[in-house]
């Protein structure tokens, strides 16, 4: 298959994590197509295919023979509405509440009927093929389902309550079976809200891009769709707009709010020069920006994509729960048999098989991945999947870059420092001056320093830059050299200067006519938030937090003394991975934090990689596991916190279900719950597990 080709099917009517499997082994199957994933939240299946081979007859009608349906014309390019999600939004919490009062007196009906001997006498009045049509009437979508996947050799979580129905319907108990029929509707429709909340994270973000865009042609502004929107082309974005591309601004002002990218709260000024993103809002001001990317290659895009593909990667815990699911039916099938053998009780025997519920188990990892998997995506934290989830959460070891990473990358001016008589300012002056048409960061650092000053700049005569050491020019009829240590006429020293350098920082010399006028110190900033944030990672139980970077041996030294970490300097990308697998032989968990495309081969190797500001190397954001979507260290523990909040409630459902299901069984094996209470008592494992994991989509409070 050399001519293969992305497709996007819409999926409706998928609500739990068996549909998904139930489409992908529908689509495996068909001629032409190389691999299927299929997303849960956004409703899709994506497809890699050879067109030639490939119809959307045969999808749909593979789709509809597991069960599901692919919308009439599908528009890939028409997001959710918004008002569809706020109304779903309002009605989630009622409608839930709703089950629970109306499954609450359903189970105090149950028992207090069974208790009273009042469905006895309704099994006896009504005859059995009235029952029997109420069973199939109420249990109809169920029972095809089971069918379906029995006649494709699948075991699903419906299977064993189907059965539990049947063997209830052959020892005369249809009371017993409605009463299993309507808890598994329950359920179903509580999985379903609960699947709906999750989801509102991917339709959330897919409502707010912008559908139009104003374009610049002939020299005429005219609306067109996004997706005709031309690399290079000027897209004009007025007050109160969405920016429609990615792209960089040629003219205008305007404050940005960016949270559908970043996260972040605070608007942010733009002028020309500065980098926008789609979905971002124009607050204030307009702007005419030059179009980079459009539609799903915007970062935008990739965020949607990656929270999409996170319900591809499985936990391990869930791949465990997904085996023990395939073997359990046997095991309780096993279970009724000897029940029967020994008791020789029929009516025991369909209790064992009516309280048996594999759903829980199935339910108990992939609704709590998902959940915080959805809200980690309104924090502003990418994680591309559950399997990721559980590592960070057993993490141990914590490598982190240095550049962009622990600093801003931004070189500033830290010190002046004045020789040979001359005044600080002017210095200064003369150092900003020459440095006038540099391109060098550390040159944009001088300048800078100059500009919150407030110092005129002098116009150069003469300009040369040399590399590898500096430059010189023209000003006044005097030579200023500005660079480092290479460019003095002869060995000079410094008490000032040796003790700049024994902090990490770097040197520029200004040179007037030969002779040295002063010190320039320059130093990269420490983003504010991360000593506080090594703190709480600290809390948290990692203990083991090195610095990997490739600057100097001093420059590692002093920062991670400050911040109380050991370091490695002088490291290639190469040695950076070396160290990742070192810790890894160990037996650690790693993570890996970076965010420029030198540190990508660390976070792939690494068994977590964290990308600092998803909006920034595109490199390493592919490379990493986990994406912050704004450049703030505060995001890590919380990350950790996450993650380690997930896991304790997927080994709580877990637990749950198993001790649940061990009392179960055991008291309807020796006859003392009877098919009618087994009814009521196989869904509650269900609502706890739904109950439980809905707790993630509600915000984490970060520790201060």
């Amino acid at each position: 298959m050399a001519n293969l080709q992305t497709l996007e099917i819409p999926v409706k009517g998928m609500d739990c994590a068996e549909c998904v499997l139930h489409v992908e082994h529908a689509l495996a199957g068909l001629p032409g197509v190389d691999s299927v994933q299929v997303y849960l939240t956004s409703e899709k299946a994506v497809l890699k295919a050879d067109p030639a081979q490939i119809t959307l007859p045969a999808i749909r009608k593979a789709v509809e023979g597991a069960g599901y349906s692919v919308p009439d014309a599908p528009d890939l390019s028409q997001p959710p509405k918004g008002n569809a999600v706020a109304t779903l939004a309002d009605f989630t919490r009622p409608v839930l509440t709703l089950f629970g009062v109306v499954f609450g007196a359903v189970l105090f009906i149950v028992v207090a009927g069974e208790w009273l001997g009042l469905f006895e006498q309704i099994t006896e009045r009504v005859p059995w093929y009235v029952g029997l049509a109420i069973v199939l009437a109420g249990g109809y979508p169920v029972f095809l389902n089971v069918i379906r996947a029995t006649l494709k050799r699948q075991v699903i979580s419906h299977t064993l309550m189907s059965i539990g129905a049947l063997a209830a319907l052959v020892v005369g108990q249809w009371a017993t079976a409605a009463v299993v029929v309507f808890f598994m509707r329950v359920g179903n429709y509580a999985e379903r809200f609960t699947t709906e909340r999750a989801r509102r994270a991917v339709k959330d973000l897919t409502a707010m891009a912008p559908q139009t865009a104003r374009v610049e042609r002939e020299g005429t502004e005219i609306e067109v769709p996004v997706a005709e929107v031309r690399l290079g082309e000027t897209v004009v974005v007025r007050p109160g707009e969405k920016v429609p591309v990615d792209g960089e601004v040629l003219s205008g002002q305007a404050t940005i709010d960016q949270a559908a990218i970043t996260g972040e709260s605070m608007p942010v000024e733009v002028a020309a020069g500065s980098r926008v993103y789609a979905a971002s809002l124009a607050q204030l001001g307009s702007l005419r920006v030059r179009t980079k990317a459009t539609g799903r290659d915007t970062t935008f895009g990739r965020v949607i994509q990656m929270v999409e593909e996170a319900e591809a990667h499985r936990a391990d815990v869930q791949r465990v729960a997904d085996k023990f699911s395939a073997y359990y039916l046997p095991v309780v099938a096993g279970i009724a048999a000897l029940t029967f053998l020994l008791r020789r009780d029929p009516l025991a025997t369909a209790a064992v098989l009516v309280v048996a519920c594999s759903c829980s188990f199935a339910l108990a990892t992939p609704i709590a991945m998902l959940a915080s998997i959805g809200a980690g995506a309104k924090r502003g934290l990418l994680i591309k999947g559950g399997k990721y989830l559980e590592t960070l959460a057993r993490a141990d070891v914590l490598l982190v870059d240095k550049t962009g990473t622990l600093t801003l990358g931004q070189p500033e001016i830290k010190d002046v420092v004045p020789l040979d008589g001359v005044a600080k300012e002017d210095l200064l002056t003369l150092a900003a001056s020459a440095e006038r048409y540099s391109e060098h960061p550390l040159a944009e650092a001088v300048r800078e320093a100059a500009r919150q000053q407030g110092i005129r700049l002098l116009q150069p005569e003469s300009f040369e830059a040399i590399p590898g050491q500096g430059v010189s020019a023209k000003l006044d009829g005097n030579t200023i050299q500005v660079g480092s240590r290479r460019m003095l006429p002869e060995r000079v020293t410094h008490p000032a200067a040796e003790t700049l350098e024994a902090q990490g920082k770097t040197l520029l010399w200004v040179i007037r006519d030969g002779k040295v006028a002063g010190i320039l110190a320059a130093a990269d900033t420490i983003r504010p938030e991360v000593p506080q944030a090594l703190a709480e990672v600290r809390k948290l139980g990692i203990h083991q937090i090195e610095l990997l970077t490739g600057d100097n041996e001093r420059t590692a030294a002093e920062l991670a003394g400050r911040l109380g970490v050991s370091y490695r300097a002088n490291l290639l990308p190469e040695q950076k991975i070396a160290i990742v697998k070192e810790y890894q032989a160990q037996g650690h968990a790693v993570v890996m934090v970076g965010d420029g495309v030198n540190d990508a081969p660390a976070l792939a190797q690494a068994d977590v990689g964290i990308a600092m500001g998803a909006a920034g190397s595109d490199v390493a954001v592919e490379a990493a596991h986990l994406a912050l979507m704004r450049e703030d260290w505060r995001l890590v523990p919380e990350a950790f916190r996450i993650a380690r909040r997930t896991m304790r409630v997927v080994k709580t459902n877990i637990a749950f279900t198993a001790v649940y299901n061990l009392i179960g069984l055991s008291l309807a094996a020796v006859g003392i719950l009877p098919p009618i209470l087994a009814a009521a008592a196989q869904s509650l494992p269900d609502i706890g597990i739904l109950a439980n994991s809905s707790r993630l989509l509600k915000p984490l409070v970060s520790a201060k």
